[in-house]
């Protein structure tokens, strides 16, 4: 048993680590997609005035594919963080504990069989789309089928984040004393004070 939730705990450091990788890549990908709204705009005026054609439907498209892969690829580290938005009547005034049960209950009731359901209702139009090979149906567009692909990534991510958060409400339930080590408040403490209290153990 003792082995099996070190196990766990290593899973939830891992997919912590794992997601803030990606959440790196979804930040370049609000850089280039800043760049490329701001050519696109200067290059339509541009071609208006000139007739150069700078403007084309594929640097708009990859504007819009860029949006796609930042939103969907940085809900998993969003979650990781505790970003995302938070009704909060309740969550705020309770302790750790408190907070660790309501992580917990939401983690297990809501978002593991949501991305799950998500991930079911995907698959089909993804596997659809890379059948025919999808394109964009505007001239110079670019190919759909990828930009698909990315939904079923994204909500293999936000499962994996989901468990991760789910091991840490749990530790974070068996450890109280970690009081600073919120799930809630979305920092990787707790995976990383139980990562340090496993590498004690073992020591």
């Amino acid at each position: 048993m003792k082995a099996m939730w070190h196990a766990a705990r290593r899973f939830a450091w891992s997919v912590d680590r794992l997601n803030g990788g990606v959440g790196v890549v979804a930040m370049w990908c609000c850089l280039v997609m800043v760049l490329l709204g701001a050519f696109n705009a200067v290059a339509r005026y541009t071609d208006r005035w000139t007739g150069w054609g700078l403007s084309s439907n594929a640097y708009i498209e990859l504007q819009w594919y860029l949006f796609s892969v930042l939103f969907m690829l940085a809900a998993a580290v969003t979650l990781r963080d505790g970003r995302h938005v938070r009704v909060d009547l309740l969550y705020g005034r309770l302790g750790p504990r408190g907070r660790a049960w309501i992580d917990l209950l939401g983690t297990i009731l809501f978002l593991i069989p949501f991305s799950i359901f998500a991930l079911w209702a995907s698959l089909p139009s993804v596997m659809s789309s890379w059948r025919v090979r999808e394109g964009s149906p505007d001239p110079d567009g670019l190919a759909r089928y990828p930009i698909k692909t990315l939904v079923l990534v994204a909500f293999v991510l936000l499962l994996l984040q989901g468990l991760s958060q789910l091991v840490k409400a749990i530790d974070a339930l068996r450890h109280p004393d970690d009081s600073e080590s919120s799930v809630g408040a979305g920092s990787e403490a707790v995976s990383h004070g139980a990562q340090a209290r496993d590498e004690e153990a073992e020591a």
